[in-house]
């Protein structure tokens, strides 16, 4: 069985770990690897990698930083089919769906390739009488980024191109469900003209996690994941004098208004909400109906989702493939089994789907309930996987005060055609992202990505302008050089002349 060591100090680890975890493929059931689970020993070889590193890392050049970034970049988007085979090798999503998510993470290294402009600093002439101020932006140190399955690629580059190019060192920790893309990448930083220690990844569970969040040597700690991980993450983060971005969950709302186009609203309900099986942060999971809407738009979702192909993730054609693991797959089905027994109108069974060739593979269909409650648990829970809910109100008012009351607040959207309505939604919604006529707002690289409320603890979003702020630190001068006219003692303080 292939065994996935950690990456540390520009080499794989050659010893034995002390535990290890199954890494399977999602389509066929089959175990194919075993991942290295990191001893609190092991992430301290790391983070002194890392340590060991930085004072030489931190003093390069922009200019070097830059140009290793730009190689990098150059690298990775070479690499693009390669990484999408592996990554559906391990996490399930269909080739087409990996592709894209290697492309929206070299957005994110494309924009640490401009680093150089992004750091500079400010300077303000004779603030008062010969006294200039300027301030300069300067990395952390050693920081860390733990990072979640159902995006292997992309979410690790939302942290460390941004984090290297700013001057810090790095340890990631990836998902032990989907761990080989990070090793390619290692690969590849090295390839790049990375200097040993830089960029280091090990593996594991809630031991390393621990072991980075009360490391001394450990300035700051990236985290996606689920809500309840987050806030453990950030609270025992600061509590060891870290700073700590923790992005959680999501229970995204799409609204549809009666005036909106029902066939893009049905094309964006069924893209974003079953698109790599639900197992997006940014999938909607909820579509509230305004008046009547409802009864012209559902024909129109299970028109389409009977049209979906379910497939393993690298076969021709294949739209959705199976989920991560089969502990996630009964979760989800146990939420379509209570949504029913809780009065949801189940219009669409997910659950007896057969995939053939792949009767041990994780699959499960899209599920669509109609008439769900907020009180019920497909409401209430981040579900993580291909479950749709209808929530029907009366008024458009109704609709933005239930996605205002909902915990999370990370993406939502509307459909309509009328730009009051619209404008009225961006206004007035209590959400961090806004799509309006898309179903998944995701900025680009030079905006930063981040949620409201319990999708997002700590006061930095992530990439973007918000990362490199969350990297760096600023440091404020001000200085007088001596002139012929010397004014003497002066016990009062200081006032601008």
């Amino acid at each position: 069985m292939q065994l996935i060591n950690h990456w540390i100090d520009g080499a794989f680890v050659s010893t034995t770990p002390h535990r290890t975890g199954p890494v399977f493929n999602p389509a066929t059931g089959a175990q194919t690897a075993e991942v290295a689970m990191a001893s609190a020993d092991d992430v301290a070889l790391a983070v002194g990698a890392a340590r060991r590193a930085y004072d030489s890392w931190r003093d390069a050049p922009l200019t070097r930083r830059q140009n290793i970034m730009f190689a990098f970049r150059e690298l990775v988007a070479k690499s693009r089919p390669a990484l999408a085979e592996a990554l559906t090798a391990e996490h399930g999503k269909t080739i087409d769906d990996a592709l894209g998510e290697v492309q929206r993470g070299l957005e994110v290294i494309e924009f640490a390739c401009n680093i150089a402009h992004l750091l500079k600093g400010d300077f303000s002439e004779q603030v008062s009488t010969g006294v200039d101020t300027y301030s300069v932006r300067q990395p952390l140190g050693v920081v860390a980024g733990i990072t979640p399955f159902n995006f292997p690629a992309m979410v690790p580059m939302w942290m460390y191109p941004i984090a290297i190019a700013c001057g810090n060192t790095f340890v990631l920790k990836p998902s032990e469900k989907d761990p080989t893309v990070s090793q390619m990448v290692a690969e590849l930083f090295a390839e790049a003209g990375l200097p040993d220690g830089v960029f280091n990844v090990v593996h594991g569970d809630k031991e390393s996690v621990d072991a980075l969040l009360s490391h001394p040597d450990v300035a700051a700690i990236s985290f996606v994941g689920s809500t309840p991980i987050a806030r453990y993450v950030h609270e025992t983060g600061i509590r060891n004098g870290k700073r700590v971005q923790a992005l959680g969950g999501a229970k995204n709302h799409m609204i549809v208004l009666p005036d909106a186009d029902m066939d893009l609203a049905a094309d964006a309900a069924v893209s974003a909400g079953f698109g790599s099986a639900g197992e997006r942060c940014m999938a909607i999971s909820v579509v509230v109906s305004v008046g009547d809407a409802a009864d012209t738009l559902l024909p129109k979702i299970q028109e389409r989702i009977a049209k979906l192909k379910i497939a393993p993730g690298n076969e021709e054609g294949a739209e959705m493939g199976p989920l991560v693991t089969r502990e996630h797959l009964e979760k989800v089905a146990s939420y379509v089994t209570a949504g029913e027994s809780e009065g949801g109108t189940l219009l669409v069974d997910g659950r007896d789907l057969t995939v053939e060739g792949s009767a041990d593979g994780f699959f499960i269909g899209p599920s669509l309930f109609d008439n769900v409650t907020t009180d019920m648990s497909i409401y209430t829970d981040e579900i993580f996987g291909p479950v749709l809910s209808v929530v029907r109100v009366s008024r458009y008012e109704d609709a933005i005060a239930l996605i205002n009351d909902n915990q999370y607040g990370n993406g939502t959207a509307i459909f309509t055609n009328d730009g009051g309505a619209a404008r009225k939604f961006q206004r007035e919604i209590q959400v961090g992202m806004i799509g309006i006529n898309l179903p998944i707002p995701v900025p680009l690289a030079f905006y930063s990505f981040g949620g409201w409320k319990d999708s997002i603890f700590g006061s930095h979003a992530i990439y973007g302008p918000e990362g490199v702020h969350f990297y760096t630190r600023p440091k404020v001068m001000i200085s007088r050089w001596p002139d012929p006219i010397h004014r003497g003692v002066d016990l009062g303080f200081p006032q601008h002349e």
